[in-house]
Order: structure tokens, then C-alpha cells, then sequence
């Protein structure tokens, strides 16, 4: 029988969860990475200095140019995503899971995306690009595989 496993992710936390050989179980968790520096980023830019405005020649409209901060935030989301594909590709080669749900934060799915393995990526199976990391592993379970048979 395939591993069935499904990462949840957004730029500051990856959930690694496994599909049961029970089908109609909720996943359980392998392993979780974080990035604890992702939170202080989110917290610098709310009450950091927003970008500025700068006019375009002379009385020509503004144009707003992106700060620092947003910079190194996607500094930050590549390399969390090169650390979340290495886990990942790690775990392929000791032959952990067979099959892989992705369900991710859109940017860090384009990142993650360009850091996968082309081992790890030939077991992708679905992939939906959502900030989901805070459901329940219940809702998720329903999420990716449907709703539990009913008994008749």
C-alpha cells in the first residue's frame, strides 16, 4: 500500500501529516519545521516603514517601490522553502512516502515549487495553493481526501 503524505505550509511553518493506513482516519503528524524569524518579520513589517513613494519625473504619478523588508521577507520564504525541499527529498531517498498532497501559501508554493527535486516532484499528486497551516488535521483530512464512507 502507497505512504500517503500532505505538507501544510505558509512562509513561517511546514506540517509534514501522513494519511493512516485507515483510510477514513485523520492524518497524523511526521514532523514540523518552523521558521521563528518569519513571525518577527510579519511583526516588523506591520510597524516598519512601509515602502515609499517616489514621483516619476517630475510631476508624474507615483510610483510605490517595494521596501527592505519585503525583500528579505522573500529572502527568508526561499530559503525556508530550499530547507522544507531538502527535508522533503531527504525523506523521498529513505523511501518514507510514496505519494504527496502539497497544500501551501501561493508564495511559498512558487518557491517551493522551484526547489523540489524532480524525485519529490514526480510524487506530487495534487496540489492547492492556500494558506491552510492553521485547520484542524481533521478538516484538512475531509479537505484532501473527502468525506469519511458512511456506515450502511
Amino acid at each position: 500500500m502507497k505512504t500517503t503524505w500532505v505538507l501544510v505550509a505558509d512562509e513561517a511553518i511546514a506540517r509534514i501529516l501522513e494519511r493512516p493506513r485507515r483510510a477514513h482516519r485523520n492524518l497524523v503528524p511526521v514532523e514540523e519545521l518552523t521558521d521563528p524569524d518569519a513571525h518577527a518579520r510579519e511583526s516588523d513589517m506591520h510597524n516598519g516603514p512601509h515602502g515609499r513613494r517616489a514621483g516619476a519625473g517630475g510631476g508624474g504619478s507615483p510610483q510605490a517601490t517595494v521596501s527592505a523588508s519585503d525583500s528579505a521577507r522573500h529572502q527568508h520564504a526561499q530559503a525556508f522553502a530550499k530547507r522544507i525541499a531538502q527535508r522533503l527529498l531527504d525523506h523521498r531517498r529513505a523511501q518514507r512516502f510514496d505519494a504527496l498532497h502539497l497544500l501551501v501559501a501561493p508564495r511559498l508554493l512558487g518557491y517551493l515549487r522551484n526547489e523540489l527535486h524532480a524525485e519529490v516532484r514526480s510524487t506530487v499528486v495534487d496540489t492547492v495553493d492556500k494558506d491552510l497551516i492553521h485547520e484542524s488535521n481533521a478538516d484538512l483530512t475531509r479537505r484532501v481526501f473527502g468525506p469519511p464512507p458512511t456506515a450502511a
